[in-house]
């Protein structure tokens, strides 16, 4: 049977609804979030403010440790011992090193009664020795191996020691004949001009490395003997 009341009632709830959903439908796109038609593309970021133009900088190249100098000598040298020309009275060709032992000189003839004096270091008492000799080789910032004799009397001393600022025999070496000795440069220039070493000759290393540039496989070379202690030759003339 027909119920009048259910039927106003049941309108009642459909007309509620109906005006909701209108309420919703126009209500919806206000708040929704706009919808990404491309998602994969990304939204660009806000670009930064523009930074004021700085003044142009010259460049400068950076700035590195320089190696070490092979010059050490930083020991202010006693003026006799400083490389000059002075006059020498010789019979010996020029070219011809004459190793002063007594009075610690080694000289470099040139020729017409002068030489290249430079101050050196010689043998300790016990050690020096003398004769003729020639240059039978050269090198530059040289290894050191001492002989099994300087071993012997010093064991602690290293067996071998590659070439550089901190070995003994600094910036150059002129090897003598087939003997142990050698015109050598020196890490200690406060030595030059005493009796200290095993026979060796020391030069300080700004001194080894002009002689070396002069001095050519062959060279003679004449060491003096400690007996022939000679008066200091001539003056400087330069």
């Amino acid at each position: 049977m027909f119920n009048l009341d259910t039927f106003k009632t049941y309108s009642r709830a459909v007309a509620f609804g109906a005006v909701a959903i209108s309420a919703i439908a126009f209500a919806g796109p206000a708040k929704a979030a706009p919808v990404q038609l491309f998602p994969f593309f990304q939204p660009l970021p806000p670009m930064a403010a523009p930074q004021p133009l700085q003044p142009y900088q010259p460049y400068q190249a950076p700035t590195y440790q320089t190696a070490p100098s092979e010059d050490q000598d930083a020991v202010e040298m006693p003026a006799r011992f400083r490389r000059q020309t002075v006059s020498y009275a010789t019979r010996e060709a020029p070219g011809t090193i004459i190793i002063d032992t007594p009075n610690t000189y080694l000289y470099y003839v040139l020729g017409n009664g002068q030489a290249l004096r430079y101050g050196i270091g010689v043998g300790r008492d016990g050690f020096t020795w003398s004769g003729i000799q020639s240059v039978s080789k050269k090198a530059e910032w040289p290894d050191w191996t001492p002989p099994p004799e300087m071993i012997a009397r010093q064991p602690y001393l290293p067996r071998h020691m590659a070439g550089g600022p901190g070995n003994p025999l600094g910036a150059r070496a002129m090897y003598l004949g087939g003997t142990i000795y050698r015109i050598h440069g020196t890490n200690a220039p406060e030595t030059i001009g005493k009796h200290v070493s095993s026979g060796c000759i020391r030069m300080t290393n700004q001194d080894v490395t002009d002689l070396y540039s002069r001095v050519n496989v062959g060279t003679k070379v004449i060491v003096l003997p400690m007996s022939e202690r000679r008066a200091d030759l001539g003056a400087a003339t330069r």
